[in-house]
């Protein structure tokens, strides 16, 4: 007579080996390969890579394409969504940022409107030992950075009007915005290009970009920067930067299932205003 799965060794077994991979990719926000976590895990090579690759199936595991890191997918991370809203957003949009990440050099985030403010969902820090990073769990201006203003810019009329009544213009630099009519300005520029400068308005010498992550109806769910010092992050390189970010931001809209890529081009239309 088959032994049930709770009195099963070998069930068990297999259920202890499953968490410990799961704990060990968790633990590494870059995600793992094969070789560490059988390092980690002290899980033979063939065991955890059957492991993975049934994880990975399952919608329970993520894998990049360059490196080939395993990172927690959506499925798991769904099952604590209610704790944590963004972790879904998180697990999918992080081997997309990775990928900018290397691409650039640059601090790269991941954020989202909350209570008015900008905040930090996913931080992947520059090498560079001069870097501009924030932290997950941080909150900034939506007026005074890149990612607030790629959020205010393409979300509902009526959720960005309310934002903007309720705004404080607290000049954090020279630079900084410091009154609704610039703002209302640079909003409508940020529709017109799809992306948004912070250009040394929260920090002098930094300069960040950002683009919005963009649901069904094309409002935005979070958005993604890419910051740095104004001597690696030059005027001269925002156009080709912006379109990277712009790229990594409709290929996170797409691997959440909101829309196909291309999700801010030129013929776009928002609440009756033109973004060509």
């Amino acid at each position: 007579m088959p032994q049930s799965p709770d009195t099963n060794p070998t069930a068990v077994g297999v259920i202890s080996k499953v968490f410990r991979i799961l704990e060990a990719i968790q633990g590494s926000p870059s995600g793992l390969t094969l070789k560490p976590i059988c390092d980690i895990t002290g899980i033979h090579k063939s065991t955890a890579h059957r492991f993975l690759k049934h994880l990975e199936r399952e919608g329970y595991l993520i894998r990049t394409q360059a490196a080939g890191a395993y990172m927690i997918g959506p499925r798991f991370s769904q099952m604590s969504a209610r704790a944590n809203p963004w972790t879904t957003l998180q697990a999918v949009a992080r081997p997309i940022l990775w990928e900018l990440w290397k691409s650039t050099g640059e601090t790269v985030n991941l954020a989202a409107l909350d209570q008015g403010t900008v905040l930090y969902i996913d931080v992947f820090e520059s090498p560079h030992e001069f870097r501009f990073s924030s932290r997950v769990g941080a909150r900034r201006a939506v007026h005074a950075t890149a990612l607030g203003k790629a959020l205010m810019a393409f979300i509902g009329e009526e959720q960005r009007e309310q934002l903007l009544s309720g705004l404080k213009f607290e000049p954090m630099t020279p630079n900084s915005i410091i009154n609704l009519v610039q703002l209302r300005e640079e909003l409508g520029l940020v529709m017109s290009q799809g992306y948004a400068i912070d250009d040394e308005e929260a920090v002098v010498g930094a300069r960040c970009l950002a683009a919005p992550v963009l649901d069904a109806e094309r409002n935005a769910v979070a958005a993604i920067s890419v910051s740095g010092p104004v001597t690696r992050i030059g005027m001269d390189g925002v156009a080709t930067l912006a379109q990277a970010i712009m790229t990594s931001a409709s290929a996170i809209s797409t691997a959440m299932g909101y829309l196909a890529a291309g999700a801010l081009s030129p013929s776009s239309k928002r609440n009756g205003i033109s973004v060509q």
